[in-house]
């Protein structure tokens, strides 16, 4: 679906940010890209929809070029949520934030008033229909950023730290939401510093660390490499700390899921108790 080719990236203020990332992304594919502030995660996913371009190298999206197409159509193919949602909202109430984009993608009135209506109701929007977006709690906003790009159903979708300002309810919605879509065949792309959120999701993770991609892997095998997060200033999960703890104990110091980890305890004290 995207095919990122050697792309170095320079702002006009004369700071690189990328340096020669190369990556693949199938189709179907659930991908984390994780790294410290400034490592370039969210600079990548900007090319992804043409909001930004490379300065050497080439992004392929679906077969195509992105400097031969308008971000206007890479739009329609790559919905983009951005990490402060302020920055994509333009109308005076949560509905028409919904509704803008179909308006200009073409959708009938018909089709709009009922993708507005299934997304309010999707994202716990209902009870702010009329409200404006700006009011909104840091939450809320999150929830209506997504809300504004799933209804014109992309093939990508892209979300720039999705769970900032959610609670731990909301962060198991969007969790169960994301597995859905997937599984579906939707391609979804999480751009994020929530490293317990990515370990409970389980997709493939990319780590970048100052413009290079320096992990790329299943989740179990990149989130317990020590070395690597400790290069890119990451911590491992809670998780996989306790069971590195544990490891003189006979335990596996590659646990990142919690269920896996209640099993491999009980079996443990079951173990003790014959």
């Amino acid at each position: 679906m995207i095919e990122v080719n050697d792309v170095h990236f320079t702002y006009p203020t004369g700071v690189k940010v990328l340096n020669g990332v190369s990556i693949k992304i199938d189709y179907g594919e659930f991908l984390a890209i994780m790294g410290e502030n400034g490592a370039g995660k969210t600079t990548l996913v900007k090319h992804f929809n043409g909001l930004l371009k490379p300065s050497q190298g080439e992004i392929i999206v679906d077969g195509v070029s992105t400097t031969k197409v308008s971000v206007a159509k890479l739009s329609r193919k790559i919905g983009l949520v951005f990490q402060n949602p302020d920055h994509q909202f333009f109308c005076e109430t949560v509905e028409e934030e919904i509704a803008f984009g179909l308006r200009n993608f073409g959708f009938s009135e018909e089709a709009i008033k009922e993708k507005v209506d299934w997304a309010l109701n999707l994202l716990d929007l209902g009870d702010y229909r009329r409200t404006s977006p700006f009011m909104l709690s840091g939450g809320e906003k999150k929830r209506l950023a997504l809300a504004a790009v799933l209804t014109w159903d992309p093939n990508v979708l892209i979300l720039d730290e999705p769970t900032v300002g959610q609670d731990y309810n909301q962060k198991e919605k969007l969790r169960q939401f994301i597995l859905k879509l997937n599984s579906k065949g939707k391609t979804v792309i999480i751009v994020t510093h929530d490293i317990e959120f990515v370990a409970e999701c389980n997709p493939r993770v990319v780590i970048l660390s100052h413009g290079r991609i320096i992990a790329d892997g299943p989740a179990k095998k990149v989130l317990t490499n020590y070395d690597q997060m400790r290069e890119a200033s990451l911590i491992p999960p809670q998780i996989t700390q306790v069971f590195l703890k544990l490891a003189d104990m006979g335990f596996a110091a590659d646990i990142i899921d919690v269920n896996e980890a209640r099993g491999k305890l009980i079996d443990y004290l079951r173990g003790l108790s014959k």
